[in-house]
């Protein structure tokens, strides 16, 4: 993989942006996408419904993916939910010094973008748009905006 653009001679390389699309880069990194995957959805305690639609997959997919049984490469939309969910776990740990970080996420949210729903139901309804405006949400809540 190249992470600096080609440019004309004597010009500064520019690094270039991740954006999922490349076969060899979802090869490379399905497996650490996993294994974060996995982890969130303990310190959340989702269900197997829950983490299965977050991630875009089916619960028999999810359950070969628990068990490591699954051998495939995540997609471009997986990838990105995998990479907005650990964003919004990251922030939440920046946020908050106690276990709420990890609470947070199932607890019912009266704020507007939630309506009353916990963060993992109003996700899980409104897919990547949502996962990214969460997101942003938490980064704003901690002062990252």
């Amino acid at each position: 993989m190249t992470f600096l653009a080609e440019t004309p001679s004597g010009r500064r390389p520019r690094p270039q942006i991740q954006t999922f699309s490349n076969d060899e880069d979802r090869t490379r990194l399905t497996p650490t996408a996993l294994t974060a995957i996995r982890n969130l959805a303990a310190a959340w305690n989702a269900t197997v419904d829950q983490i299965a639609a977050l991630l875009g997959v089916s619960t028999s997919t999810w359950d070969r993916i628990r068990a490591g049984s699954w051998h495939q490469s995540l997609s471009q939309d997986q990838l990105t939910r995998v990479s907005a969910l650990v964003g919004i776990h990251k922030g939440l740990h920046l946020l908050f010094a106690d276990d709420m970080a990890d609470r947070w996420p199932q607890l019912p949210n009266s704020g507007p973008l939630f309506e009353n729903l916990t963060p993992v139901e109003t996700m899980r309804e409104g897919g990547i748009p949502v996962m990214l405006e969460v997101r942003r949400y938490v980064d704003a809540l901690r002062g990252g905006l």
